[in-house]
């Protein structure tokens, strides 16, 4: 049994390059786990939330000074593996956790990705919605988040990179079962399907509306050459633009553990990082903003 990786410091493009350019089976997960570390250590840099705090636990070490904390990053630090968590309904093995000592589970992000197949997206609603329902259940406040990457096959010819996982039809184009992205650049019908299926899916605001809701929901179809997020789709007012996951969980969070629990306040508010943090001066390169100040 192969080891599983730690958790590493990784940009977006690193992630989203696993993604789509895999070479190993599915089954193995490391072509989706990239994707949780990318996640789990921005929850850190950008969130502000403590690295202890967050399963798996991203390489980072604090010091706390006068002067604020300083984030250190520190590779041997990384840890591996999932949360599993006591849902209402049945346990659950979340990807990515931010769990409070004595409070529980804060924060959760799930995260999915689709390489082929597009037909069948819909498929996956029933367990979109019970996953979130199972984990409202049990905990009301919890801020859960959902993550899916597609990746953007393009009608037309099987490309090299595609031969180990895509099949092909007799004049070597890729099946229409398996095309996302037509040579029109328009969107496949099963995965607009998809999308129009999950719109009513996000935007939970508060512990007492629709338990079946996600507080944050995003789609991403990701472009193979370069690794990157297809600007063009969803379109810009969608709410389930990738760039908007973030700022949601954390406006979420920050409502129903800081500001509506001030007693608890000094243990669950986000952390502010020094700008001169040494992890800062190790990237320069980010596709986000610390949390600096």
């Amino acid at each position: 049994m192969v080891k599983p990786s730690p958790c590493r410091w990784i940009t977006l493009e690193q992630a989203l390059s696993a993604f789509v350019l895999r070479t190993e089976k599915t089954e193995s997960q490391r072509h989706i786990r990239p994707l949780h570390w990318y996640v789990a250590c921005r929850l850190v840099v950008e969130g502000g939330f403590p690295p202890e705090d967050i399963t798996p636990r991203p390489p980072f070490e604090v010091k706390k000074t006068r002067r604020g904390r300083l984030l250190r990053h520190v590779p041997e630090l990384g840890g591996t593996g999932e949360r599993t968590v006591l849902g209402g309904l049945k346990t659950k093995v979340i990807d990515v956790t931010v769990a409070k000592p004595a409070i529980g589970p804060c924060l959760a992000v799930s995260i999915k990705g689709t390489l082929k197949s597009f037909r069948n997206l819909t498929n996956r609603m029933e367990e979109a919605i019970g996953d979130c329902t199972n984990l409202h259940i049990a905990y009301p406040n919890l801020v859960y988040a959902f993550l899916h990457v597609l990746r953007a096959n393009r009608e037309g010819p099987r490309q090299p990179e595609e031969v180990h996982f895509l099949e092909a039809e007799a004049d070597g184009t890729i099946k229409t079962a398996d095309v996302a992205v037509h040579e029109d650049d328009s969107i496949a019908e099963g995965i607009k399907r998809y999308y129009e299926s999950v719109l009513g899916l996000t935007c939970r605001s508060g512990i007492r509306n629709d338990l079946t809701r996600y507080e944050s929901l995003a789609l991403a179809l990701i472009q193979p050459r370069p690794p990157t997020i297809a600007a063009t789709w969803p379109p810009a007012e969608s709410p389930l633009r990738f760039e908007q996951l973030f700022d949601r969980m954390y406006r979420e969070y920050d409502q129903r553990y800081v500001f509506a629990a001030p007693k608890l306040a000094s243990r669950t508010a986000r952390l502010v990082w020094r700008a001169d943090s040494p992890a800062f001066q190790d990237r320069t390169s980010l596709d986000y903003l610390p949390r600096t100040g």
